[in-house]
């Protein structure tokens, strides 16, 4: 088993920025990928960004390229997402999550955080 879990989330103005934690424990060697996805009220849960933890090789939803950046410390099992320039479209509960695959499908993901809240407000 993998846990996961998420610290970082909060309530920010339009413009403002935000970093959110991922620190995986157990086995996390059977993991090759870690996402972060994201689902606002109403809405289908959605690929934010991926990396991979050897590789450091990263990936981007087209709605946040270019303002999030995704990053990895190995040694710490962590994955950090930094939000700038949030939108009051990036409002949503945001998950972290593993694969043993590499992949942005939320479907190939084995292991999912309990969510952490972003609110933007405009």
């Amino acid at each position: 088993q993998v846990q996961l879990v998420e610290s970082g989330g909060g309530l920010v103005q339009a413009g403002g920025s935000l970093r959110l934690s991922c620190a995986a424990a157990g086995r996390t060697f059977v993991t090759r990928t870690m996402g972060w996805f994201r689902q606002a009220p109403g809405k289908e849960r959605e690929f934010v960004a991926t990396i991979n933890w050897s590789s450091g090789t990263t990936g981007y939803a087209d709605s946040v390229k270019g303002r999030f950046t995704i990053s990895r410390d190995n040694a710490k099992s962590t994955v950090w997402l930094q939000m700038n320039s949030l939108k009051p479209e990036d409002t949503a509960v945001y998950y972290c999550a593993a694969s043993r695959y590499g992949s942005s499908a939320p479907r190939t993901y084995d292991y999912w955080g309990q969510g952490t809240q972003v609110t933007v407000s405009s």
